[in-house]
């Protein structure tokens, strides 16, 4: 190969590697420059807080979450928050999340403790923006995209949903192995002491629609219960000592109680 020819392939490489930082560099930060690294409170419901040496403070719209705190929700809790490039994540009910635990890792967004949360991660340009979630089991990394995560047991059963985009998920604790690539409409569910096991929801929808259901049920018991109430392990089709997921659809929750004779 000539060194003219040479020469251009290395220009080339650098200019699209200069591009890249470029885009990234000039991406508008919708946040002033102290707040650059934190999450705006955008909507909240019921009981929201963040942990100030390990006291709770409750949250209202607007404030700030920092770097490395936990944001806790109760039993009738739910909060939208918003980062400095666009994205945003929700906290649902008997949630424990801590915001960019790794203060020095700009990709490390979310580590989720306990509950469930839903992420909206932003592009620039039509570039990818790398960020992850991590659970106690697994480790989720997005380009930009839309998915859910949630922690189903007392042994940190992760279920991960795609809505848009692509998802990457590997184990946390078992060793490394290639992750699981997901696209929208598929999940993975993380067991503690399994190698991952992938399925896909069916193309009419009936599956997603009997897990949501099934998470719905869960909530709907969990914000019945009188504050510090023991909370359930499971919620119905997750699974703490399955091998794997398989393809069958989860049993829907068991009806109503029939009302008592006249």
């Amino acid at each position: 190969m000539s060194h003219t020819i040479l020469q251009l392939m290395f220009r080339f490489t650098l200019a699209s590697a200069l591009s890249a930082v470029v885009v990234f560099a000039q991406a508008p930060s919708l946040f002033p420059g102290e707040q650059e690294r934190s999450a705006k409170t955008l909507q909240m419901s019921g009981q929201v807080s963040v942990l100030k040496d390990n006291n709770p403070w409750a949250l209202k719209v607007g404030d700030w979450v920092n770097l490395r705190q936990a944001i806790v929700t109760g039993a009738d809790g739910f909060a939208v928050f918003q980062v400095s490039d666009g994205s945003t994540f929700e906290v649902y009910p008997n949630s424990r999340v801590i915001f960019r635990n790794n203060a020095g890792g700009w990709k490390d967004l979310l580590d989720l403790y306990l509950g469930r949360v839903k992420v909206h991660i932003q592009k620039f340009g039509g570039q990818p923006n790398p960020n992850r979630v991590t659970t106690p089991t697994a480790v989720i990394s997005v380009r930009g995209t839309v998915f859910d995560v949630q922690i189903e047991d007392e042994d940190a059963t992760t279920l991960v949903t795609v809505d848009e985009g692509q998802v990457a998920v590997r184990h946390a604790l078992l060793p490394p192995s290639d992750p699981k690539l997901l696209n929208a409409g598929e999940y993975v569910r993380v067991y503690k002491n399994q190698p991952l096991a992938q399925t896909q929801f069916d193309k009419g929808g009936a599956l997603k629609r009997t897990l949501q259901a099934a998470t719905d049920a869960y909530y709907n018991v969990m914000m019945r219960m009188p504050r510090g109430g023991n909370s359930p392990t499971s919620i119905p089709g997750g699974g703490g000592g399955r091998p794997a997921d398989t393809e069958a659809t989860p049993p829907p929750p068991p009806p109503p109680p029939p009302p008592p004779p006249l």
